[in-house]
């Protein structure tokens, strides 16, 4: 096997994969949309697993402070809970922020009931909306993220001119609240269920988008965002993991991984940074025209396709 080639290919899969899982534009649908313009329609489960991998660690360096902090505060809510001492009430920041996490995780499971009538659980879908005849799905997903992150920004522009009704015990800073409360946690555990299932749709961005809709500070509900993102992408390696062929495994196949691991760490850490960057500076308009604009010519490469029974690849 040629080396290069490979090489090439996955640090150009990691790249997408880095950028794309934490900014708003769907990593999914990107890497779904580079493998399809590639010629890679099956880049690897193994692949895919290292991804991941790698943009866990870019998302754990950026914040190995808080998750310090929150792993610190989860064993003292743990030894406060079994000695009696816990008060919801009195929970400060970090606990606030770890038990609205957990349950934030919880609508996740719904991914895992049985579609009835098939031998297909909801999670299923994923898979079947990554194949060629639902490539126009990336379309409609990427146009869908466009909409809801417009609508976030409304909504978060519209807290931060006043035009928002502040409760007086919600923690408020700026351009919203900075504490998730139960409904908040909900909500955006199920839309991150969709986003699981659409490639296209953002996790970064949906997720962003409902707490800004919840009236949630933008920073707060970025941050949630990303920490959220941990046991999911843990979650989804551990999924697929299971399922990889270990006879694909070998030395020529790993280099070409590594480098794609290595790539997807260093441009995810940047994508965080930008990210945060860019929503402080209110520059959310960019990734609006970006997802819209992408989806728009995705459907017209889904609408070619289909009509011309010709499939779009450039190598």
């Amino acid at each position: 096997m040629d080396l290069l080639p490979q090489i090439i290919k996955t640090v150009i899969l990691g790249i997408i994969q880095g950028l794309t899982e934490f900014l708003p534009v769907s990593s999914s649908g990107h890497l779904n949309i580079a493998q399809h313009l590639m010629g890679m329609e099956e880049a690897g489960l193994f692949l895919d697993v290292m991804l991941h991998i790698g943009t866990l660690f870019a998302v754990i360096v950026f914040y190995h402070k808080l998750i310090w902090r929150l792993i610190k505060a989860f064993f003292a809510l743990i030894k406060d809970i079994f000695t009696g001492k816990f008060k919801w009430s009195k929970m400060d920041s970090d606990r606030n922020l770890i038990v609205m996490l957990v349950i934030g995780l919880i609508p996740l499971f719904l991914l895992f009931l049985p579609i009835p009538g098939t031998d297909m659980k909801i999670k299923d879908l994923a898979d079947m909306f990554t194949e060629t005849k639902f490539f126009f799905v990336v379309s409609l997903s990427l146009l869908t993220t466009s909409l809801l992150l417009f609508i976030g920004n409304f909504c978060n522009k519209r807290v931060a001119t006043g035009k928002h009704f502040k409760k007086e015990n919600d923690d408020y800073e700026g351009n919203g609240r900075t504490r998730y409360n139960i409904l908040d946690a909900v909500v955006v555990g199920i839309g991150q269920c969709f986003a699981a299932l659409f490639p296209g749709l953002s996790r970064s961005g949906t997720t962003l988008a409902l707490g800004e809709m919840r009236g949630i500070n933008k920073q707060a509900a970025l941050d949630y965002t990303f920490i959220l993102g941990i046991p999911s992408i843990i979650a989804a390696a551990l999924l697929e993991i299971k399922d990889v062929d270990k006879s694909s495994i070998n030395t020529e196949t790993l280099i070409p991984i590594l480098c794609g691991v290595v790539a997807a760490a260093i441009s995810g850490y940047f994508a965080i940074w930008l990210f945060k960057w860019l929503l402080k500076t209110d520059k959310m308009i960019i990734f609006i025209i970006y997802t819209l604009l992408v989806g728009v010519t995705i459907g017209i490469i889904s609408v070619y396709e289909i009509t011309t029974g010709t499939v779009v690849s450039f190598f």
